[in-house]
């Protein structure tokens, strides 16, 4: 989920003073926005906008999207919310707010949980300062410089003929949705597939294919995107990821992911090359 219409800064850059913005405040794991005749939004406005929002350090300027600056603030969580506007999850606004402005508020969270979460070094404990020119801080004791944090996992479709298999997590009530999981040190990421078919629901796989990829900012995933074709092998769940999983096919799916995530975009172009007339509207 990418915007052409939204190019990024890095530091020493900052807005002009008094240029209006817009603004991706957090209020912990809430965001603020406002609910207009045109949808859900975050606001817009010059700096007047956080002067009473109990911003907890400086606001980091992201770039600029379309033209305008992006602001990220990292607001006390005891903040009060101003009467125009309202606080929802990041998550609740997945498919509210216009998928190019939620992807900049996605990389706005990820920012603002860098910033939080890298004050003092992993090696030493030593306070850590920002960079100079680059999103990056260095500890004053030891040296170490810490970036912001990714974390790839990838997601795969598993597909035979006019099935395919989908897998259930406690919680999740009617949604089904294709396996998942982070890749580990060493691994690359047709190696990581293998492995999370194989352990996640006793599959093997081959003809693996690259989709597409996904910032996840969940709180700092990047969801890779691959198909794989069912070569053997029994369904056999692993429990403490899955209570369950199985195929189902083209033209009977259960309820899947929301049409904004990877999971899904997975889906509908499978989907579509089974029955075309399905990926038609």
């Amino acid at each position: 989920m990418t915007t052409a219409a939204f190019v990024r800064a890095y530091p020493p850059s900052s807005k002009p003073p008094g240029e209006e913005a817009i603004w991706f405040l957090y209020r912990g794991q809430e965001m603020l926005v406002e609910l207009g005749a045109g949808g859900v939004s975050p606001p817009r406005g010059g700096d007047a906008m956080i002067a009473d929002l109990s911003a907890r350090g400086a606001p980091l300027y992201l770039g600029r999207f379309n033209g305008v600056p992006c602001m990220a603030v990292d607001m006390d969580e005891a903040a009060p919310i101003p009467a125009d506007l309202r606080a929802m999850g990041l998550r609740a606004l997945f498919g509210k707010v216009p998928a190019d402005l939620y992807s900049i508020a996605g990389y706005a969270f990820e920012m603002l949980y860098w910033q939080r979460s890298s004050s003092f070094c992993a090696f030493c404990g030593g306070p850590a300062a920002p960079s100079l020119n680059e999103w990056s801080k260095r500890c004053e004791r030891c040296g170490h410089i810490a970036y912001p944090r990714v974390s790839p996992c990838v997601i795969v479709l598993i597909h035979d003929g006019d099935r395919v298999l989908l897998s259930h997590k406690p919680g999740w009530g009617p949604m089904h949705s294709v396996i998942a999981g982070f890749v580990e040190p060493g691994e690359s990421l047709e190696e990581c597939l293998a492995r999370e078919a194989l352990e996640e629901v006793g599959l093997e796989v081959d003809d693996i294919r690259y989709f597409g990829s996904q910032p996840w900012p969940y709180p700092h995933q990047l969801m890779v995107g691959f198909f794989a074709r069912y070569r053997g092998g029994e369904i056999r769940i692993d429990t403490n990821e899955l209570d369950a999983a199985d195929w189902f096919h083209v033209d009977n799916l259960p309820q899947i992911p929301g049409p904004l995530s990877i999971a899904r975009q997975l889906l509908d172009t499978w989907t579509a090359s089974r029955r075309p007339e399905k990926g038609r509207g």
